[in-house]
């Protein structure tokens, strides 16, 4: 009877191993995702899964409406692969300013 269960301890250890390097990992990625698509907002810079770049202009329950150069083309919002920058008016000036302030530094140095 011993025997019986010392056989069946590899298997269960397989299975613990699957589960922390397989299944888990895969659940994170899937958490991040979905949270990431659910906190899509109007003018976040997106890249969809395939490989469309644009500007997400609004959001809607399932879909996602994004302005890629003068077309506006509406996608699933399961379609969104990646956000390359957040959309918020009040930060991107501030950014510009700093790049180009960091552009005449480089250029004062030189």
């Amino acid at each position: 009877m011993g025997g019986g269960i010392i056989t069946f301890i590899p298997i269960i250890l397989m299975i613990v191993l699957f589960y922390f390097l397989l299944i888990r990992p895969q659940q994170k990625r899937q958490k991040e995702v979905q949270n990431m698509q659910s906190s899509l907002a109007k003018g976040d810079k997106i890249i969809t899964i395939g490989g469309l770049h644009g500007i997400v202009e609004a959001i809607e329950d399932g879909t996602v409406i994004l302005k890629c150069g003068n077309s506006k083309l509406t996608f699933d919002r399961n379609a969104v692969r990646t956000v390359l920058e957040k959309g918020n008016a009040v930060s991107n000036p501030v950014v510009a300013e700093t790049t180009s302030d960091d552009t005449d530094v480089v250029e004062d140095n030189k």
